[in-house]
């Protein structure tokens, strides 16, 4: 079974910030693929599916980004899922918007969501992907900035990256990760 997380902040508040851009990867995918994320105990959102036939756990954690670790180990614990099964959507600053990277292992980066998730785990041997906000400009604080909404013109690109990154995914579970990033590691054509 693969457990395939999206990190964000619950409520209204957050739903459409930067900050939320795994909750939406895994929101497009249950919607892909029949999966109602309709469960809500191990301090998360989340359902229980098949993609191509294979057993998937999708969830969405309700604590905020900064315990995400809290729900990922409780479902991974009760589920029996292995920490190298646990896939992990989220933001990065460090990408420019429209990309899309693939990672095995491997640092946090200074993201919250994942330094709570090395904590839980005690190890960083989980999958991620990781979706490209880029940086704000330099009179804006990186904490600010991905907490406000996607301006109109990114907007416009999302639904094609949710498409690439649920593309991506399903070439992880069905396939390997080498694959899928050598058909998924390139930005998007679409210019802004």
């Amino acid at each position: 079974m693969k457990l395939i997380v999206g990190l964000g902040n619950p409520g209204p508040r957050y739903r459409n910030s930067r900050h939320n851009f795994g909750f939406l990867v895994v929101d497009k995918l249950a919607g892909l693929c029949g999966v109602d994320l309709d469960r809500e105990d191990f301090e998360a959102h989340w359902g229980r599916g098949k993609i191509e036939g294979i057993p998937v756990l999708l969830a969405k954690p309700q604590t905020f980004m900064n315990l995400s670790g809290v729900a990922v180990r409780n479902l991974a614990g009760f589920f029996r899922v292995e920490l190298s099964d646990v896939i992990v959507v989220h933001d990065d600053l460090d990408l420019p918007f429209e990309t899309i990277r693939l990672k095995e292992g491997g640092g946090h980066g200074g993201h919250r969501g994942l330094m709570s998730i090395v904590d839980h785990f005690g190890d960083s041997g989980f999958v991620r992907v990781r979706l490209g906000i880029g940086r704000p400009c330099k009179q804006m604080a990186p904490e600010h900035y991905v907490l406000q909404p996607f301006h109109i013109e990114e907007e416009k690109a999302l639904p094609e990256i949710l498409e690439r990154a649920c593309g991506a995914i399903k070439v992880m579970i069905t396939e390997d990760i080498q694959k899928a990033m050598s058909q998924y590691h390139s930005r998007s054509a679409i210019k802004n």
